[in-house]
Parts: C-alpha cells; structure tokens; sequence
C-alpha cells in the first residue's frame, strides 16, 4: 500500500508542479469557466424574466451550478491530456517500468485533476460572488454542492486518463472532449428542464447531467430536492470510470 500512495503523490506532484509553472496548461483551465460564466450569467441575465422561470435566487446562481460542473468535468479532461503527452514523451512508459504498484500512477493523475479544479473552483467562486451571487443555501448545502462537483471532476479525469492510455497521442484530444461536451449542453443549461421542449428536454430527461445540475440548483437555492439520486450518479460515473481508466492502464501497460 506504501507503494501505492508513493507513486501516486509523485504522479500528483509532477503534474500540479508542471501546470501551475507554465501558463499555457494553467490558464486556459482558468480563463475558459470564467468566460462561461460571463456569458452566461452576464449575457444571458434577462432569461429570468421569462414566463415560468422562477429560480429564487437569480440567473448568476442559476449558471454558477452549471460552470461548477463544467469546470469539474473539463479539469479532469485536461489532465487526460496531460496523460497523453506523458506516453507521447516517452515519460509514462519509464514510468510504468518504474512504478511499484502502478494503479498509483490512475490515482496521481486524479488526484492531479481534483488539484487543479480547486484552484478554478476558488477563482470561479470569488468571481460569483463579487458578481453578486446570491446563494439560499447553508454551509451543508455548499459542501454538498462541491462534494458533488468533486465526483464531476473525477468522473472527467477517469474518462480522459482512459482514452489517453489506450490511443496514447494527445490528438486522441477530440475523443476525450466530446462525450463530455454533449453531456453538458444536452441538459438544461440555460432555463430549467420544464421550460425545455420537444427532442432536447426527451434527451434532458434521460441525461444523468440533468440530475447532478437540478440538484446543485436546489442545493444553491437552499431548497435541497434528488440529492440522494444526484449523488448516486455521481458516484456511479466516477466509480465505473475509475474501472475503464484501470483497464486503459493494462493496455499501455501490454503495449509496452
């Protein structure tokens, strides 16, 4: 077990030290929530005004819980990039003959991803309230929220770290964002689900995005409603990856 943490606070290590010393892998994590939430919250602020939209804590809450969750999902995706330039490098595979207990090297870049996502998460939070978010919600209801992004962003790491080590070439990149996009923006970004209509509230419905984002709305609100299923996904998703990313490590590892 020694072994096991040893290589994956190594793997962490080396990753948050490369990220947060070079501006070109740290600031796109950064300014992309940012603008998001500009542009949503800011550009976007009048969507509350429209019949049947009766969030109680305005259109800046509203949007915050989705660029939350987006920027959970995306710092995972952006470590399994990272994981990609590892193998194109040469890095990883010294590092997978090096490592003891090499599902480590799976928990390092994860742990990577939840490191990274803190710093957003902070950026991000300071911004929406000097936006002037208001927040219904208690202390409970916050933690749970970030409890629950947290998973997100697992999820996101799990998924990217997974392709990474099966293709191993960060032009694998479009495969690892994909997925996670039409997740996103095929739920209820910008109105509640009620207010969506025809295929995208059917493919809403059913989108288990839909689930995490109602109850961080209701968490944010002060008003918690679904948390047991929202958490239930999330756990679900991060769990499930968790196993995709470990056998996408037995690939490289038969790769060589």
């Amino acid at each position: 077990m020694r072994g096991f943490w040893s290589v994956a606070l190594a793997v962490a290590w080396r990753v948050l030290h490369n990220v947060f010393t070079t501006p070109s892998l740290l600031l796109p994590g950064l300014i992309f929530p940012l603008f998001f939430f500009t542009a949503f919250a800011g550009g976007l602020s009048r969507v509350d005004n429209i019949p049947g939209f009766d969030f109680p804590n305005g259109y800046t809450a509203f949007q915050f819980v989705f660029v939350l969750l987006q920027s959970a999902a995306f710092s995972g995706v952006f470590t399994g990039f990272g994981v990609a330039r590892d193998f194109e490098y040469g890095f990883a595979r010294r590092l997978l003959l090096g490592a003891p207990r090499r599902a480590g090297i799976v928990a390092g870049y994860a742990m990577a991803a939840t490191g990274r996502w803190a710093a957003t998460a902070v950026l991000l939070t300071v911004v929406a309230f000097a936006a002037g978010m208001q927040v219904g919600g208690g202390g409970v209801d916050l933690f749970a929220l970030y409890a629950m992004a947290l998973f997100v962003n697992l999820t996101g790491a799990f998924w990217a770290s997974g392709v990474a080590m099966r293709l191993r070439t960060v032009q694998a990149g479009p495969i690892m964002q994909l997925p996670v996009f039409l997740a996103l923006f095929f739920a209820p970004v910008y109105v509640p689900l009620s207010l969506l209509s025809g295929w995208l509230h059917s493919v809403a419905s059913v989108n288990p995005t839909t689930a995490l984002l109602e109850a961080g709305r209701s968490l944010i609100s002060g008003s918690p409603e679904h948390i047991s299923l929202a958490f239930l996904v999330a756990i679900g998703l991060a769990g499930a990856l968790s196993v995709w990313s470990l056998r996408g490590l037995r690939s490289a590892e038969r790769a060589g």
